[in-house]
């Protein structure tokens, strides 16, 4: 069995730059956003479902979904997200648990954006919250998106509060900074999960 670092934050929080650390140390990276995207690519039948249920406005002319236009709509309608959420969530937990059971490595980072939100914290060994004052999410949410102030405080009341991320972490990255001070924080927490996975693999009569 596969020791599992769950690596969460809210939107904007750097997940990915923390991930990508992780994936340069050797760490295989299991990420629900890429796998999210790997379940709706052209030809998937998931991918067809939505255009029967959503319609033309959700693709863009190269038959891609329109993610921003889908945003707006689920955020909008809470009973579309609902239905998404439905179609695509046992897709995404599939594709993950096969891709970590395909792990060789000490130890797994599983990026889980909604960790939290959707109750999958007990799933992991370990959870890791990349944490930033939510002013810093909201400046960083608006520089990338392009889109309104009003949309991406929305957004962010949609998610976990911060305090509850924080309650559920066992390690904690402070990503405020600049990505350089991210660096010593990786290495010596990739130091104490390659000895946590050690012991974890010494104790389980499966390994």
């Amino acid at each position: 069995m596969t020791y599992i670092v769950a690596l969460t934050g809210g939107i904007g929080s750097g997940k990915s730059t923390v991930s990508d650390a992780f994936a340069r140390l050797g760490v295989p990276v299991v990420d629900a956003d890429v796998i999210a995207r790997q379940v709706v690519e052209p030809g998937t039948e998931a991918l067809e479902r939505i255009r029967a249920h959503f319609g033309p406005s959700a693709f863009l002319t190269d038959g891609s979904l329109n993610r921003k236009r889908l945003r707006e709509v689920i955020f909008a309608q809470p009973e579309e997200k609902s239905w998404l959420n439905a179609l695509l969530h046992p897709l995404i937990q599939k594709e993950t648990r096969r891709q970590l059971a395909a792990v060789t490595a000490p130890y797994a980072l599983w990026v889980v954006p909604l960790l939290i939100e959707n109750d999958l914290c007990d799933r992991a060994n370990r959870v890791l919250v990349v944490d930033v004052s939510e002013n810093v999410q909201l400046q960083r949410l608006l520089a990338r998106d392009g889109g309104g102030r009003q949309q991406a405080e929305q957004i962010l009341a949609s998610q976990a509060s911060r305090t509850q991320r924080l309650a559920c972490a066992d390690d904690v990255i402070l990503n405020d900074d600049s990505p350089e001070a991210l660096q010593p924080q990786v290495e010596r927490l990739h130091r104490r999960y390659l000895t946590l996975a050690n012991d974890f693999n010494r104790q389980d009569p499966s390994i």
